[in-house]
């Protein structure tokens, strides 16, 4: 809305106005005007959430401390939607294309949260949505981001190619924007892979449809594990969030380098036109998660509830695919899939030997991070003494940030790595 403005003051002469052709300035502004934005309204509506006794009922974990959050407010969500969309519609060119799916993966996946929520919280239904509708909205939403990045012209790159001249290595920027679904692979030096590449055996006409095809199948599966990875996740207090915010840093470093044509041909990878405003977009999104954790921070005054932590996973995955960066999803969201991958070894290895006569556990207790603040329960698991004793709350949720670190930091370092 902002830039508009700006960019008429600037015809008519207005000095300093032109600021805001700077995407690192913009990115900046929108940083700082989501922590303002959380800390303006997240004490209102947890005010009124409380007042509404919108608040979580913890299922009985055997967990120490869980009484403790009875009655704490949820759908706090709601806060971290609105301090990445005020900022965004401020300082975002709202026609690029870019800009306008994550605008619509916030507010459907927010949508679908908050609808989960509302079931338990006011029909006071546990289970909450069903998992088969969640799975079909995460599913078409995944075809819609697939298909609009297909049939858009707007959504091209301008592919790095290798040349050597003597033993120097020359990287040169395509001067063509094509369409691709060409993707990076991390710590290999001819680094981008394409998906039409699988659909070799199809006739040489039938390839390139074959691609899209496949790209729009991976673009579900990461849409919907994503996010349902991030939700799984939202379990302590600062979890969910504090890892967003990190991989939120991660993703504001290779949205910009996709977006300037000196770093990325600097460092070999895909120039994608309009991702600057993808970059502004990550740094109101990694804002209104510090933001947040005013609020979510142990012990927590409220909770993001499933209103916030699907549209988390689900934003996170959607600018990965954009800047053709979703294999990195595996080091950045590295917590997230080993909490998902948890629940599913967990689950599996229960009923396989349950059907031998003899049920038990890998893990005291799913999500992982549960299994660290459990007693050993009455069905034995195979990590029954480990650790050798449970460990505090903000000591998972710290020691989870610092592995969430680590994993983005070698995430960068695929850029140069290889």
């Amino acid at each position: 809305m902002l830039l508009p403005i700006f960019e008429w003051l600037d015809e008519l002469g207005m000095p300093g106005a032109n600021v805001m052709e700077y995407s690192t300035f913009r990115a900046v502004m929108a940083f700082v005007f989501a922590l303002v934005v959380t800390m303006l309204i997240g004490g209102r509506i947890i005010r009124y959430l409380r007042r509404k006794k919108i608040g979580d009922e913890p299922r009985d974990l055997g967990i120490d401390g869980l009484e403790s959050k009875k009655g704490v407010p949820t759908m706090g969500g709601i806060i971290i939607f609105m301090s990445i969309l005020i900022p965004v519609l401020l300082f975002c060119r709202l026609s690029n294309i870019y800009v306008l799916l994550l605008i619509g993966t916030t507010v459907v996946l927010t949508g679908l949260g908050f609808v989960d929520d509302y079931i338990k919280t006011f029909k006071h239904n546990k289970e909450g949505l069903s998992g088969r509708w969640k799975i079909v909205v995460q599913v078409l939403l995944g075809v819609f981001i697939g298909a609009t990045l297909y049939f858009s012209s707007d959504a091209v790159i301008r592919e790095n190619t290798e040349t050597y001249s003597g033993e120097t290595v020359v990287v040169n920027i395509s001067p063509d924007e094509v369409k691709s679904t060409k993707t990076t692979i991390p710590f290999i030096k001819e680094n981008n892979f394409d998906y039409s590449w699988i659909a070799k055996s199809f006739p040489v006409d039938w390839q390139q449809t074959a691609g899209w095809i496949i790209f729009v199948i991976v673009t579900i599966l990461i849409v919907t594990g994503t996010s349902n990875g991030a939700n799984l996740t939202d379990g302590l207090d600062g979890l969910t969030a504090g890892i967003s915010a990190i991989i939120g840093v991660g993703l504001m470093i290779l949205s910009y380098v996709s977006s300037h044509i000196f770093f990325a041909s600097y460092l070999n990878v895909m120039y994608v036109p309009g991702t600057e405003e993808v970059f502004i977009y990550t740094a109101a999104f990694t804002g209104a998660c510090m933001g947040f954790l005013w609020y979510n921070g142990f012990p927590a005054k409220v909770f993001m509830g499933d209103t916030g932590s699907l549209m988390l996973g689900g934003v996170i995955a959607v600018i990965a695919i954009i800047l053709h960066k979703e294999i990195l999803l595996i080091l950045l969201c590295g917590i997230f899939l080993v909490e998902a991958l948890s629940v599913i070894f967990q689950t599996g290895y229960y009923k396989f030997t349950k059907r031998k006569g003899v049920p038990m556990r890998i893990f005291k207790k799913t999500p992982l991070h549960h299994h660290f603040q459990h007693n050993a329960g009455e069905i034995k698991s195979l990590l029954d003494n480990v650790p050798s004793h449970k460990w505090h709350e903000q000591t998972i949720v710290l020691r989870f940030w610092l592995m969430s670190i680590i994993l983005c930091a070698l995430a960068i370092l695929t850029l140069k790595i290889r």
